[in-house]
């Protein structure tokens, strides 16, 4: 009986671990895809500055550099958001191997609980039967 529960506890972590790489894979496949509709996003970048009250306690000349190089942002965003979509075929194989890296993980710790219960068992833990009476002549 201990076999089955410990058996039947991990099927279950694995049915929870493959629903939550499938639902993760769901979001992010579609997070990546739809990341083209934000290809005006990058102009955002362009009206970046420095707070108002950060600037009086900054020297002027890092002020101007932290300008420049915020507005020298705006075509490395607009790359990034370009070449996101060819990701989502990535993302697959990356599910999928970290899907199967936590399965054979899950597998194996059901290995171990079967080998610790056979252990337990052996050492008289728990035989499923009632001990026999001492022999005497």
């Amino acid at each position: 009986m201990y076999y089955a529960l410990s058996w039947f506890f991990v099927l279950g972590l694995l049915a929870l671990w493959s629903l939550g790489v499938w639902a993760f894979h769901a979001v992010a496949v579609w997070a990546v895809s739809n990341v083209g509709s934000l290809s005006g996003a990058a102009s955002g970048v362009e009206g970046l500055r420095l707070p108002d009250w950060l600037a009086p306690w900054m020297p002027p000349e890092m002020v101007q550099a932290v300008t420049s190089l915020l507005s020298g942002l705006t075509p490395v965003v607009e790359g990034l958001l370009q070449a996101v979509p060819a990701l989502a075929g990535v993302l697959s194989v990356v599910s999928w191997v970290i899907w199967g890296l936590g399965s054979v993980l899950l597998v194996l710790m059901g290995v171990g609980v079967h080998l610790l219960i056979a252990m337990w068992r052996r050492r008289g833990g728990d035989s499923g039967h009632q001990p026999r009476p001492p022999v005497t002549a």
